[in-house]
């Protein structure tokens, strides 16, 4: 069931509870997130970076396939299509795709301008019943090009940002894209505070879900964080499923006694499995199970 994002994050951010998104970039990828959600009763958001769009071919592409699927599959539970880290451009691209929802990522960019770009789009995204995500404190790590060194975003320019109307916030407090090193200091829950007290509890969103410790998460959780975005995670295990699948030498053409494991239905389906696993260990730390 297809749906924008708002009502389920205040939901969970009333409930002390997290919806995942998690980010697709494939067929198998979106049916693995969206079966699991089905089978634990829990909302999702399904995220599609630009790039991933772009891979897809297009935005019109994904969203095409994540309704036909939706239907197919008889998802019940809400399901919100949301653009990540999303130009402005991309942001248009996607409210006529048909996306349900959109972020844009204007922390890259002098304040005003953000504020400027935050607030037409967040208009727009209104008069066609999208829900709209934007950004200030630019998360650390790369994503879809833009590096950033994971900074910890004003509570005044959140505020800035939050009173234009966008539904949920992402603001930087030391979180990064990618594999987190070694030397990293862990979230700023003072600046989490500070932030949360500043928006009037509108739904914050945490970037970076992958590779911060449970405790951390639960903490951010109880703290006003209702929104965890989880990639690399998920390709971490879909390739390492995928490696030893192949190690294994079920996929060698040669081997007649391997009934054609080389055919991509069954090369990629221990990858599936291991996305779905994944979900279903996120959803239980984030407490989203029978929330639907």
């Amino acid at each position: 069931m297809l749906v924008n994002a708002k009502d389920m994050l205040v939901k969970a951010k009333k409930g002390h509870y997290a919806v995942g998104h998690f980010n697709i970039n494939n067929l198998e990828w979106t049916k693995a997130v969206l079966t699991t959600a089905q089978e634990l009763n829990s909302p999702v958001i399904l995220g599609v970076s630009c790039g991933a769009g772009k891979y897809m071919t297009g935005m019109k592409t994904v969203a095409s396939m994540v309704r036909a699927m939706d239907e197919a599959l008889k998802i019940t539970v809400p399901v919100a299509l949301h653009l990540d880290h999303g130009t402005y451009d991309a942001c248009r691209d996607c409210i006529e795709a048909g996306f349900t929802s959109i972020m844009f990522d204007g922390s890259s960019l002098p304040l005003e301008q953000n504020l400027y770009r935050t607030k037409e789009l967040t208009n727009l995204a209104h008069a066609y019943g999208l829900s709209i995500e934007a950004e200030v404190g630019a998360i650390g790590g790369t994503e879809d090009g833009v590096t950033a060194d994971g900074e910890v975003a004003n509570p005044a320019e959140c505020k800035l940002l939050v009173d234009l109307g966008i539904d949920f916030l992402a603001a930087g407090i030391g979180n990064i894209h990618g594999i987190y090193p070694a030397d990293w200091k862990g979230l700023n829950f003072d600046a989490l505070n500070k932030i949360n007290a500043a928006t009037n509890n509108i739904p914050l969103v945490l970037h970076g879900g992958t590779g911060i410790p449970d405790d951390q998460i639960k903490r951010a959780i109880s703290e006003g964080v209702s929104k965890i975005n989880v990639n690399t995670d998920c390709q971490l295990v879909f390739a390492q499923a995928t490696i030893d699948y192949c190690k294994a030498g079920k996929a060698d053409p040669t081997d007649e006694n391997k009934d054609k494991g080389y055919d991509p239905r069954k090369l990629l389906k221990p990858g599936y499995e291991a996305i779905k696993a994944k979900v279903k260990e996120k959803m239980e730390l984030f407490g989203s199970i029978n929330k639907a």
